[in-house]
């Protein structure tokens, strides 16, 4: 049966595979209700068991799961045998599918163009603010005009409303930052999470970057949003490499 998940839309090599769950296809209940992937949540350990066999079918392996801190630490997942505290993961074996769960933070994927190395990042803005895309590029070791980036569905700039003090962080790291709030009065700023993203790559090279049209918080029938909800579930988006003799 079709499941309801989203295919990015970037001019990737064929051999590199990415999908974006939805809630929808899922067993889950209550406050949870749909295809919540995330363990952590307070939802019922055997729901999301159930829900991550769901996702498994369509996948050629175990996804490599983290736990996320919103830090900026980077884990290589093709030696990876345990859960790892990181929020950005590479790979560059076949068949290794790495997942970043989200309910509003803003999920990257990235590829090279000739589909040697790939990496999933969980970017919130602390994990923005502390570099974790940049040290995913960094660790990626490649040129930066190489490699492919592409921004999952986050909390939109509509909805994400934060204080000064989250706008003085990324002014001061980088005045053009300022372009990527506008005032929502009394010391409370709508923030653009995608154009942050955007400016942060950029100036370590990479301007290949797609994607960044997705909202969490106003999509409550295909997305769990923190902000909305509170106490909700997790999406994942996925990435992963076919083995190259299937396009030889």
């Amino acid at each position: 049966m079709p499941k309801h998940w989203i295919y990015p839309d970037w001019p990737v090599p064929s051999r590199i595979k990415s999908l974006v769950t939805t809630r929808a296809d899922g067993v889950s209940r209550g406050i949870y209700a749909g295809l919540n992937l995330g363990d952590h949540v307070g939802d019922s350990v055997v729901d999301v068991a159930q829900n991550r066999t769901v996702l498994r079918e369509d996948l050629p392996a175990d996804p490599h799961w983290l736990k996320q801190v919103h830090g900026a630490t980077v884990a290589y997942a093709d030696h990876l045998k345990e859960l790892v505290e990181a929020d950005a993961v590479i790979a560059r074996r076949a068949n290794t599918v790495l997942a970043i769960l989200t309910a509003d933070c803003l999920p990257v994927l990235f590829c090279t163009v000739d589909a040697t190395v790939i990496a999933a990042a969980h970017a919130g803005w602390r994990g923005l603010a502390a570099g974790v895309l940049e040290q995913t590029v960094e660790m990626m070791e490649r040129p930066s005009r190489q490699i492919m980036a592409w921004l999952g569905p986050a909390i939109g700039p509509r909805a994400y409303e934060v204080g000064d003090e989250v706008r003085r962080v990324f002014v001061a790291a980088s005045p053009q930052s300022a372009a990527a709030f506008k005032g929502a009065g009394a010391g409370k700023w709508l923030m653009d999470i995608y154009a942050l993203a955007r400016l942060r790559l950029q100036r370590v090279g990479v301007t290949r970057i797609y994607g960044g049209d997705l909202c969490t918080y106003t999509d409550a029938e295909r997305f769990y949003s923190y902000r909305r909800d509170g106490v909700t579930g997790r999406m994942a988006s996925l990435i992963w490499m076919e083995p190259e003799e299937a396009y030889m």
